[in-house]
């Protein structure tokens, strides 16, 4: 059996754009919410829920504090009775569109 190569990590490696990109945007539901999100102004969190097939409440509320502390999207909260919050992409989170239409794009090929 032959002994695996030890990979050298540098330093622009550890920096990488990429690597930092996938932090935000990654995961299983993010680019879900930001996909929703890109189709539609604003959205209530219960449409959200509705539409992401097999998100629970714990992992999008989560995913979505993510996303705001990211300024990816941004939360507004009307003090209405009944609560309404809707979200939306804020300019660096409308940034991604071309990104994920060319993944898009790239996923139908495959």
């Amino acid at each position: 059996m032959q002994n695996p190569r030890k990979l050298i990590l540098s330093k622009e490696y550890l920096d990488c754009p990429i690597k930092k990109s996938m932090s935000i945007i990654g995961g299983k539901w993010k680019i879900f919410i930001i996909w929703i999100l890109l189709q539609n102004e604003d959205v209530r969190y219960s449409d959200l829920k509705k539409n992401i097939d097999g998100i629970t409440d714990m992992m999008l509320s989560q995913c979505l504090k993510e996303l705001e502390k990211d300024n990816v999207i941004r939360r507004i909260q009307y003090n209405e009775v009944p609560l309404r919050v809707e979200y939306s992409l804020t300019d660096n989170g409308k940034k991604l569109s071309n990104i994920m239409k060319e993944l898009s794009l790239w996923g139908r090929i495959q």
